[in-house]
């Protein structure tokens, strides 16, 4: 019981993780491209 509330905690870490990574991506993208 314990290892998968373990397991689906650092699944949703990963999937936060992914989450915030991406959308910092699209920032970053639309930063430069409001640039040119």
């Amino acid at each position: 019981m314990l290892l998968a509330l373990e397991l689906f905690f650092i699944g949703l870490l990963g999937v936060a993780g992914l989450a915030i990574a991406w959308i910092s991506g699209i920032v970053v993208y639309k930063l430069f491209k409001g640039q040119r």
